[in-house]
């Protein structure tokens, strides 16, 4: 348990150091949305454009717009040609799941971000028909909480020695109780 506690340790500074590239990477120039599967590290919160082919679905996910008001964000994902694995397209915000359902493909520019999906989707800069802008996505909202979990697994491992240091204890007190 002390190793893992360690280990969350070495994570905190890894992911430090990820959030810190993130964080230059928003005031990079723009890039063309990535025609090859790319390895890590993603260039998430770069600002970037696609070509959505054609929609080949769409999805929600729970977000927020730029006001902070909670709801669905519409995601389309797209076919970008033969080239590549797609496109996931963040449309925009809205309080209605179905909205936003018209929208058919093009051009779009937006900011990369991460997505559970896919890996990383890009958020419209502009909403798409019948949406609001999303909140705008950021480093700060990806948590580093390495050290609570490090604190966590210390603590498990203080509790353990506490809890077998009881148990060899009672064992002693057993023992010379038997040999009188």
């Amino acid at each position: 348990m002390i190793g893992l506690g360690i280990w969350q340790l070495q994570r905190m500074r890894q992911k430090e150091a990820l959030l810190a590239t993130y964080t230059v990477a928003e005031g990079k120039p723009p890039i063309g949305w990535l025609s090859i599967p790319t390895h890590e590290p993603l260039p998430l919160f770069r600002f970037a454009t696609g070509n959505c082919l054609g929609v080949t679905g769409f999805r929600t996910a729970a977000g927020q717009n730029r006001q902070g008001e909670p709801g669905y964000l519409v995601i389309a994902d797209c076919r970008t040609g033969a080239e590549g694995p797609g496109m996931a397209v963040e449309l925009g915000w809205s309080k209605n799941p179905d909205a936003g359902r018209d929208y058919q493909g093009g051009l779009v520019s937006g900011m990369i971000a991460p997505d559970r999906q896919n890996r990383m989707r890009l958020v419209a800069a502009s909403p798409g028909p019948g949406l609001a802008a999303s909140a705008p996505p950021s480093p700060d909202t990806i948590p580093n909480n390495h050290f609570s979990y490090a604190i966590q697994w210390f603590l498990f491992a203080g509790i353990a020695a506490v809890i077998y240091s009881l148990a060899l204890r009672g064992r002693w007190r057993k023992q010379a109780a038997a040999n009188g």
